[in-house]
């Protein structure tokens, strides 16, 4: 229990770190929500055009309140798990700071997750209540009844947990690359239009040929966004949603595990460019 209590004890300056950082920098993190917002808004009005032009109510066994569900839960959950490890850690190899962190008496990708999470501490109430109010209103709206489950929620936070872990650790692992390539911004661009696309935000797996699909829903990239969004939506049966859970705790070992390899070879490439 000490153990437990010094490590908390030591990490805690890191989350309220991220908590006034995501404060003092409130312009920037209205100016993303807004685009953010944009783009979940820009889709919807692409999927409301696919479905006015089909002669189905169903589109791929989606209806067009499935399909709103599915576009908002995902801009939500894309949000809540979404890491700035990768920038974080190659700006601070660019610029040298990462030196003073390795000199510190605590791990290195601890002080990254427990600052991150102090930004998400603010996110929660400011967006993520919110948009699940207005996505249930929505629902109720159009069906005429609630729709929202308290146990598929539960199940819902558990995934979306599970899947920030992998985000974290993948981005982070990404970050390292600094180490070997110095500069990550052109590579992070495509990285992040990939992942995009392959955990389900722009399309859903389920729209893609079932061959795809099956291996897309093994990768990790899945587990980031399209798992927890079917989960919430009640779209996974039980023995679905166990396999998805085993699968999404497999990647974050996975994901750590690679951390730590990738951690104690590129700390041997280390090369400060900055002053």
């Amino acid at each position: 229990m000490s153990r437990i209590k010094r490590f908390f004890r030591t990490y805690k300056p890191f989350t309220r770190a991220g908590m006034q950082e995501m404060i003092a920098y409130r312009a920037n993190f209205i100016c993303h929500l807004i685009g953010e917002i944009m783009a979940a808004f820009i889709m919807y009005f692409v999927w409301k055009a696919v479905f006015l032009s089909s002669d189905s109510e169903t589109f791929m066994g989606f209806t067009m309140e499935d399909m709103v569900v599915y576009i908002f839960i995902t801009f939500l959950t894309g949000y809540m798990t979404y890491s700035d490890g990768a920038f974080a850690v190659g700006e601070e190899i660019i610029d040298g700071s990462i030196a003073m962190r390795m000199i510190k008496p605590c791990s290195f990708e601890m002080c990254f997750l427990f600052q991150e999470l102090g930004s998400r501490l603010i996110s929660i109430s400011m967006i993520f209540v919110p948009m699940v109010a207005g996505v249930e209103i929505y629902r109720y709206a159009v069906c005429g009844e609630v729709r929202f489950q308290i146990g598929y929620f539960l199940l819902y936070i558990v995934s979306l947990l599970l899947a920030y872990m992998i985000s974290f650790y993948f981005n982070v692992c990404y970050g390292f690359m600094a180490f070997f390539f110095k500069n990550l911004w052109g590579t992070t661009l495509i990285k992040e239009t990939l992942v995009s696309f392959l955990s389900g935000a722009i399309i859903p797996l389920a729209f893609m040929p079932s061959g795809l699909a099956a291996v897309l829903n093994i990768l990790p990239f899945a587990s980031l966004s399209y798992t927890p969004v079917m989960i919430y939506m009640g779209m996974y049966s039980t023995s679905q949603i166990l396999w998805s859970f085993g699968l999404q705790i497999f990647w974050v070992i996975v994901m750590y595990g690679v951390t730590k390899l990738i951690w104690h070879s590129a700390v041997r490439h280390l090369s400060v460019q900055g002053g």
